[in-house]
Formats: structure tokens, sequence, C-alpha cells
């Protein structure tokens, strides 16, 4: 697994729906937590405003393929330190549209950040072949089907799914058509974070067969990620953008460098 932390690819047009994708993700991840009610007391626990937002906001594989939310009841809240029982959330749920609300509520720092520089990163580019409105579409579309895909795969979990993975997943998708041989810059952990200068396609390739051989279990794997969905995201995004854009790819030039058209 390689990190990467910048591509050679220029854009034509600010990439605005990225820039605001990444501020939503952000102020939701600082903010929520402490406007969300849930009919809690004011004097709840912060790690039960934590617990109500995420259990509110995020997508449980059995409402989904049930199309029910869940009865509402007291729960016992451990953050690692502390173990924490809260009173039953108040709150009125739409399993389908919790689909949506999930890609945009993550569970910590790490997940955050991790997702939004590969957003950053690839984002961008395929934001400006698309098209804002049609970029909007497909990251929504690439999200709403990873969720959905986890869930048939865990039909009976209810552990919340949360985070833009299965959405960014699907812009990997789109690069990897898009952009296979422009250059990024890597950090290789291996080799005591060196930066290297890699095509997209080794990268790009690279982390979706890791997240397929993690997949091989059909659902959570190490530290409770959705690799699942993943595997599927990146898969829509890719079919997606082959039948949009077809064989019509903007390929770099011998340095790696792809010219705006």
């Amino acid at each position: 697994m390689v990190i990467p932390i910048h591509d050679n690819n220029p854009v034509r047009r600010v990439p605005v729906v990225t820039y605001l994708l990444i501020l939503l993700n952000c102020a939701i991840y600082f903010l929520g937590p402490d406007l969300t009610d849930a009919g809690l007391p004011p004097d709840a626990p912060a790690l039960c405003r934590q617990d109500a937002f995420i259990q509110h906001y995020s997508a449980i594989p059995e409402e989904l393929v049930q199309n029910k939310a869940l009865p509402l009841t007291p729960v016992e809240v451990d953050d690692g330190s502390q173990t924490v029982t809260c009173p039953a959330y108040e709150f009125d749920k739409i399993p389908a549209l919790s689909a949506l609300t999930s890609m945009f509520v993550h569970g910590g720092l790490l997940h955050l950040l991790g997702n939004m520089l590969f957003l950053f990163i690839f984002g961008n580019n395929v934001e400006d072949r698309f098209g804002r409105f049609r970029f909007t579409l497909f990251y929504l579309l690439c999200g709403y089907t990873s969720a959905y895909a986890f869930a048939f795969a865990q039909p009976h979990s209810t552990e919340p799914l949360i985070g833009a993975s299965g959405a960014i997943a699907g812009v990997l998708g789109a690069y990897l058509w898009l952009y296979p041989r422009a250059r990024v810059i890597a950090l290789v952990p291996f080799l005591l974070f060196l930066p290297l200068q890699l095509p997209a396609w080794l990268v790009l390739g690279g982390w979706f067969l890791l997240q397929a051989f993690y997949a091989q279990g059909g659902g959570l794997g190490d530290g409770n990620v959705a690799y699942v969905a993943h595997v599927v995201g990146f898969g829509i995004g890719l079919l997606l953008t082959m039948l949009y854009i077809g064989s019509n790819r903007e390929m770099p030039d011998r340095r790696g460098r792809v010219r705006p058209r």
C-alpha cells in the first residue's frame, strides 16, 4: 500500500464540487455530533452524543436490506477508555436516505483525512472530465451502490457503515480508466516513506487488488473496514466511466503530464 500525495495532472477549471465535498465532510465531522439532539438530555455524555449522531446518520446493513429502521433501545458505548450507558435515542430514520448521509459521516480523524486526501488528489481530474453536475451524480451513485452492496453481503449486520470510501473508490475507478499513465507521487511505507513517482495504473490498480484481497471474507476486514464497499464502488466507477467516456481518454505525454484540452 502506497500513500499518494500529488499527481502531475492539471485541470482546466476549478474543481468546485470536489472542494465542496471536502469542506462538507470536514464540517460534518467537527460540528455534527455537537449539533445533534436525538432526544438526549442536556447533560448527556459527549460519548452518547457522538454515538447518537453515528446511529442516526450511518447506514445499518440490516436496515437497508429490510428497508426498516431497527427499534431504538438503550445502548452501552465504549471508546476504549470508558463505558457509558446511553438512554434510548429518539429520532426518525429513513434507511434509504441513510445510504446518502452515511457518506458524510466519519468515525475518526484518520478516517476522514485518508478519504479526503484521495478525493483531493483524484477527484479534481474526474470532475474536470465529467463536468460538475454529472460528477456529483456519479459520486453519489457510487456511494449508494457500494453501501447497498455491503448491506447485501452482510444482511444481518447492525454495525454502522460510515464514510465516503465507497464513493471515493468510484472516483479512483474513473481516474484509472481516464488517466492510467498519469504520474502520481506517492510515499512508500516499506521504503521508509520514500516518495516515488509512479504511474496511476500501478497506484490505483495496486490499491484495488489489496481491497479485493481483504474483501474475500465478504464483509469487514481488520479495523472494521468495509472492503466489499470499496471493491464495488471502484468497479461501478470504472464501469460507468468506460460506458460514458469509452476510448476517448486523455493520455499523458512521455513525461507523464496530461495536457488539458
